[in-house]
């Protein structure tokens, strides 16, 4: 009855199927200056009031989150829709993953990215399986868990992971990431409207910084679609997310250096759009990825073996990755750790100069 319901919703939406972050803006009629964790909330808030069966939940989800991305929304929704939870993570997913398959829509929050390891299991034994081990015939789609995660300059080693690779492997599962407001809205309403769970992960370092007019309404940005955010012929730079401001600031160095990159955000890890970064890559001959998490089984270990199986006979260099450190994420050496803008410019020149 539920599923039913969720799927008549959907369809009489008044919002877009799809639209680029860039189409989101230019056809709005109107917009709101915000930052990240204030697009998030919107969004949850417009899934709850289109969605009856839409509930969000987590540690202190109730009294507006540690970062505040669900402030108001127990007080406009009620205490049956928006509540805490106990601090246990393996219960969340659990829990998330009955409601979503008895029809209903779930927006769990895990209160930091680094502590969904305990519910690991749930999410890659249970929630992924669950549409292929009964042939289609139940699902828990209607499933979205948000969680923080990304260096925020004081975590330390147990709030400042990025452990989007570890489900990346998982079938069944999609992987999210924005890099800004008018990201986040569009796709965490395309996530959690979803036909498959999705990890959707908010780097926490963006959630007061990043800011932009985010256009009023109800819209979806198109899950596994990337997006050219600058033009360029030298090289092609790859990230998501976070990372996203630091290449553009490396970018913007290498400009004065007079190299010309060509700037891409992936937006979904899983599936991710292959064909941008290979039409990319066929024209500029070089590719440089940069991510947060650690080198080693990183997901920009998958992104260098699919362009070299696609685009060998185009590629004028070595693909570069400009990762973390194969370490616990560090406290005081931070900003050791992370792959900046100069680690980042420094690869694009080797590149270019090979």
């Amino acid at each position: 009855m539920l599923a039913a319901s969720r799927s008549a919703l959907r369809r009489l939406s008044s919002a877009p199927r799809y639209a680029t972050s860039a189409e989101a803006v230019s056809s709005a009629s109107s917009s709101t200056r915000m930052n990240l964790f204030t697009s998030v909330n919107e969004a949850v808030r417009i899934a709850l009031a289109t969605d009856p069966s839409a509930v969000t939940f987590g540690e202190d989800v109730a009294f507006g989150g540690v970062f505040r991305t669900s402030v108001g929304l127990r007080e406009e929704f009620g205490e049956d829709r928006v509540f805490n939870t106990p601090l246990c993570e393996q219960g969340i997913a659990g829990f998330a993953i009955g409601y979503a398959a008895m029809g209903g829509t779930a927006i769990a929050e895990i209160q930091f990215a680094d502590y969904i390891f305990p519910a690991f299991d749930q999410i890659v034994n249970e929630a992924a399986k669950f549409r292929y081990r009964s042939g289609n015939q139940w699902d828990c789609g209607g499933l979205t868990f948000r969680t923080p995660c990304g260096a925020v300059g004081h975590g330390g080693h147990y709030h400042s992971q990025s452990p989007e690779a570890y489900f990346t492997q998982t079938p069944g599962l999609k992987v999210v990431m924005p890099r800004g407001p008018v990201d986040a809205k569009g796709l965490l309403l395309a996530s959690i409207r979803e036909p498959d769970p999705v990890i959707f992960l908010e780097p926490k370092a963006l959630y007061r910084a990043s800011v932009a007019d985010v256009p009023d309404g109800d819209y979806e940005i198109e899950l596994g679609k990337g997006e050219v955010l600058r033009g360029g012929t030298h090289c092609t730079v790859v990230g998501w997310g976070g990372q996203l401001r630091v290449l553009e600031k490396a970018c913007d160095l290498a400009e004065q250096h007079g190299i010309s990159c060509e700037l891409i955000d992936l937006k979904t890890l899983l599936p991710w759009d292959v064909d941008i970064v290979v039409e990319s890559v066929m024209k500029t001959g070089r590719l440089v990825v940069s991510h947060e998490a650690p080198l080693t089984g990183g997901f920009a270990a998958e992104i260098s073996s699919k362009i070299q199986e696609e685009c060998f006979l185009s590629l004028e260099a070595p693909v570069q990755r400009v990762c973390g450190m194969d370490t616990p994420f560090p406290l005081v050496f931070e900003k050791y750790y992370v792959p900046d803008d100069l680690k980042n410019f420094e690869a694009i020149k080797k590149v270019v100069n090979y």
